[in-house]
């Protein structure tokens, strides 16, 4: 048994010497150096921030885009809420994921004016609910998606640059579809401009 054990051996140790790779115990040790772990990279406070306000996006944009099919009048704002539901219940599971792994507290709650722009999303119908649900969505997204990039031009660990790209993907969508309505004003994307706009 140990004889047919050590011929295996020799012989897996002859394909990967035959196919041009490394053997033996100095070769472990090399293979294993250029392997990536999961979050492998430094983790910065910024990175935990991240993940928090992508947590804390689901958690108000969610229940936004569900009352954007009961409440809205225009196809287009119901069409925007079905795009918001789909890609915040996607990210909402990954940011879960990633910040188990990287053992980053997340909240439960999105923040109180968060939840306060939920209650006014439910008080309002019709055209004065399309109009307040397209605004609000686009000035909430335009910001994050600054701070997205930030976060991705900066970060060092895997987890959240392949984080930042699904999010950078999911908040532009986000964002084209809330213009395609027609009732994004001009106030909005200059209270974005003025609140990413860097520090003189």
């Amino acid at each position: 048994m140990l004889h047919t054990e050590t011929g295996q051996a020799s012989q897996a140790a002859d394909q990967s010497a035959a196919a041009g790779l490394p053997v033996g115990p100095v070769a472990e040790a090399a293979l294993g150096a250029n392997q990536t772990t999961p979050g492998a990279g430094a983790l910065t406070e910024i990175d935990k921030t991240f993940l928090v306000k992508v947590r804390q996006a689901g958690l108000w944009e969610i229940p936004a885009g569900k009352l954007a099919q009961t409440h809205a009048s225009s196809e287009a704002v119901k069409r925007a809420g079905l795009h918001v539901i789909d890609g915040h219940s996607k990210l909402d599971q990954l940011v879960r994921e990633d910040a188990n792994i990287l053992g980053v507290p997340l909240p439960d709650q999105a923040t109180p004016e968060q939840q306060g722009w939920v209650r006014q999303l439910t008080a309002a119908q019709g055209l004065a609910f399309d109009k307040l649900f397209a605004n609000l969505l686009r000035s909430s997204h335009g910001k994050i998606f600054a701070t997205i990039g930030e976060v991705r031009a900066s970060t060092q660990n895997d987890l959240i640059r392949r984080h930042a790209r699904q999010a950078n993907q999911t908040v532009l969508d986000h964002m084209e579809v809330l213009e395609d309505t027609g009732l994004v004003a001009p106030e909005t994307f200059a209270d974005v401009a003025a609140a990413v706009a860097p520090a003189k």
